[in-house]
């Protein structure tokens, strides 16, 4: 019988789970190089912490978590001697936002950010500001599973909050560029500014609909521009409101020519001068930084409310896939929480997206399987003493290696040393124990070199896995 995980979930194999790691300690490695410290946060957030956060369609996709023990009796009004109660009345007027108060208070969490500013919020004296964190653990979303998209993955985050300085931006996109060399990926890293999209809804008279308009216009790559269109009328959006923002989202050229175009289009608008100097100051420093393909793009959007000032994107540019990584400025986010005025910035991996790209072209090292260095062929409890011995030996020199646990035939043993890719087996039987020698076997050549006890740990130790 197969028991089947969850749709939108997957167990990993120890060959996947090398290749994750592999991922994982690249972008580890670049955060630690900017000084970015780790945190973690639980799994299980209050939703009252997480609803209204992420907008309508967001909220839509939290995982809530039923109450433990009796939640039905807590929902009763005690006054129906039929038995009906609060909840009855919930199912049968379809109001699911109700009952959900009424029978969940806690939700798994959509992603890491909000629980990050929440996390602020409640250690704002144990942490120094600007304060630089990376954070790398699971999020869930119920989402439809499709290709790219799941319904838990991890997210790889790393902000910087505290400081509203642009640098933090140049600093972020510097690390993407860093990541993406490393794993030998080629990409294009989409730039904006959510001040801009605010200035488009005030430059057509709808300032209290740029909620509409930044949900419609960040589905632009993924259902095209008639269909966008379609979405803001339904949303009464007047044709006159249409043809104002369709010319605005089909401006070409170079990142300067976008940017000239725009400043001529928002001329006057305090709010989207404001978006475009922030926006060229960010991408005059990438250039000066050698940051290359980054594009600006006025149709970015990204659909998650609390972002202020700078968006990002990052999409592979040899795979058909959605975002790899994302993030962008929050001004207010921690202001939820009751701390005001603690401008924040940050960029997330999405580590399964880039797990996809990196299989679909074969940019994993050949290597990255190999594990355990040398394999000790078991011949009984005599010869273990030995081996036991000298595993201790070159496990102190870093060199991986493990004993077979059975004294099976050897035949049975190489091929579990060819299974794992073990590189070299150790052969000690009597003989070996009296001369105090190792026979080491090369398992890709099928070489077989006697070594003395000293000759043998000097010549693995150089081996290291």
């Amino acid at each position: 019988m197969e028991y089947k995980v969850v749709k939108g979930t997957r167990d990993f194999l120890p060959l996947q789970m090398q290749k994750r790691n592999y991922i994982f300690n690249t972008i580890i490695e670049v955060y630690k190089r900017h000084g970015f410290l780790p945190i973690e946060t639980p799994a299980l957030e209050n939703l009252s912490t997480l609803m209204g956060k992420y907008g309508e369609e967001g909220d839509k996709l939290l995982f809530k978590v039923l109450n433990s023990g009796d939640f039905t009796s807590l929902a009763t009004t005690g006054n129906n001697p039929n038995g009906n109660d609060v909840l009855c009345d919930c199912v049968k007027n379809n109001d699911y936002k109700k009952m959900t108060t009424m029978i969940c208070e806690k939700g798994l969490r959509y992603d890491l950010t909000v629980p990050f500013a929440r996390f602020v919020v409640n250690h704002l004296n144990d942490i120094s500001f600007p304060f630089k964190r990376y954070q790398i653990q699971p999020v869930w979303r119920a989402d439809r599973p499709q290709k790219g998209r799941y319904r838990e993955f991890y997210q790889c985050d790393a902000d910087i909050i505290g400081s509203d300085s642009l640098m933090n931006e140049v600093e972020l996109l510097e690390i993407i560029d860093e990541v993406f060399s490393s794993l030998k990926l080629n990409v294009n890293i989409k730039l904006n500014n959510r001040k801009i999209l605010a200035s488009i809804a005030q430059v057509i008279g709808k300032q209290d609909k740029i909620v509409d308009i930044t949900v419609a216009i960040d589905k632009l790559d993924k259902i095209g521009m008639d269909k966008v269109l379609e979405e803001l009328k339904e949303k009464d959006f007047s044709e006159q409101d249409v043809e104002k923002i369709k010319p605005i989202l089909m401006i070409k050229g170079t990142n300067e020519e976008k940017l000239s175009q725009l400043k001529t289009i928002l001329q006057g608008s305090a709010v989207g001068e404001k978006g475009l100097e922030e926006l060229s100051y960010v991408m005059d420093k990438a250039k000066k930084a050698e940051i290359k393909n980054i594009d600006f793009d006025i149709t970015l959007a990204r659909g998650l409310n609390y972002y202020t000032g700078a968006i990002l994107e990052v999409k592979a540019n040899d795979v058909q896939m959605g975002s790899i990584t994302g993030g962008g400025r929050y001004d207010n986010l921690t202001g939820i929480f009751g701390v005001k005025d603690l401008s924040g910035v940050g960029i997330s991996f999405g580590e399964d997206r880039i797990y996809d790209c990196l299989e679909e072209l074969n940019l994993f090292p050949q290597d990255i399987s190999t594990t355990t260095t040398l394999l000790f062929v078991n011949f009984g409890e005599k010869e273990n003493e030995m081996c036991l011995s000298l595993a201790k030996s070159l496990r102190k020199e870093n060199v991986s290696c493990e004993i077979y646990p059975d004294c099976s035939k050897i035949k049975k043993q190489m091929k579990y040393a060819n299974d794992k890719k073990i590189p070299f087996v150790a052969l000690i039987g009597e003989k070996e124990i009296e001369d105090k020698q190792v026979v080491i076997k090369n398992m890709t050549t099928g070489e077989q070199t006697t070594y003395n006890i000293d000759d043998a740990l000097s010549f693995l130790s150089d081996l290291k896995a």
